[in-house]
């Protein structure tokens, strides 16, 4: 499984990452992401990959763990 991060500090709620992956990221009353999870399965992986690569900042990663 895969472990998803999220730096609060860089994001600025664009919500790309929410088109592909909103079962997993949010935007809270902030305009910042939220981790609706924090591990996924090996099989959603390249789903939410391509979520995290959407983020124009680079806010969001997923990595071995």
């Amino acid at each position: 499984m895969a472990k998803l991060t999220a730096d609060t500090d860089l994001c600025q709620g664009y919500g790309n990452c929410l088109t592909t992956a909103a079962d997993v990221y949010d935007i809270d009353d902030d305009g910042k992401v939220v981790l609706l999870i924090e591990t996924i399965p090996d099989a959603d992986r390249a789903r939410v990959e391509a979520a995290a690569r959407s983020c124009p900042v680079k806010a969001l990663g997923v990595v071995d763990g």
